[in-house]
């Protein structure tokens, strides 16, 4: 995508309703919509997020099956959300929003408690050891996602990278926390959750047309606070 085109969409999404834009030190200095959420979809309903969101499109699609949940995708990149948000405003969703802010800042964003379950599909794997901080299921992520999650909350890993469906079993195993599900190859299981089959995004199509397993993991974790 060209920088004309980002920054056609950077300043489109400064237009939508159901985008929100802070920078760093906005949120830093004490995010406005944290532990407010209920209020900006004004209504009570559990708030679903989905991590490191992409174009939106699982984002957009678990609005769609869960009409009596919000749903808030987050990514740092908003040319590339900007499809998800615009198919939002465009199909009439009022149960979708998108925040633009690094994952590293989750906690600043939502209070306790105030978030009921968190996708993280199909993330950069980050393999390389010195990239290893930036994986989205490393402890120090876990400890800020359980933070913000309800005392029920649930979390999802779905990806089709062996490698860090492999780490995060790891650390749920040493921590002891609570797997719920976890498969290798949830299309070639004899009874996957129907929730972790339901969506299929566009490359998770291609994946799947290679032969590529995906893998699914259904947790909760349990560090002491």
């Amino acid at each position: 995508m060209g920088s004309k085109n980002k920054l056609k969409r950077f300043h489109e999404n400064e237009s939508f309703a159901n985008v929100i834009q802070p920078t760093r030190e906005e949120v830093l200095k004490g995010f406005p919509l944290k532990g407010k959420w209920s209020s900006f979809f004004e209504n009570q309903n559990p708030i679903v997020l989905e991590l490191g969101c992409g174009k939106g499109e699982y984002t957009v699609s678990l609005a769609k099956k869960n009409p009596s949940k919000n749903f808030i995708g987050i990514d740092i990149k908003g040319a590339r959300f900007w499809r998800g948000a615009k198919s939002s405003l465009e199909e009439d969703l009022k149960n979708v929003a998108f925040l633009r802010t690094q994952i590293e800042l989750i906690d600043l964003c939502f209070s306790e408690k105030e978030i009921s379950e968190i996708w993280i599909t199909f993330p950069d794997p980050q393999i390389k050891y010195k990239r290893t901080k930036h994986r989205l299921v490393i402890q120090d992520f876990l400890i800020k996602y359980q933070r913000i999650l309800n005392n029920d909350g649930i979390m999802h890993l779905k990806t089709d990278s062996e490698f860090l469906h492999g780490y995060l079993l790891g650390l749920l195993h040493e921590g002891k926390h609570e797997i719920l599900y976890a498969n290798h190859d949830i299309y070639n299981s004899s009874s996957p959750p129907n929730e972790a089959i339901a969506i299929q995004t566009f490359y998770e199509k291609q994946y799947l047309e290679k032969n590529k397993p995906i893998t699914y993991i259904k947790f909760r974790t349990k560090y002491s606070t």
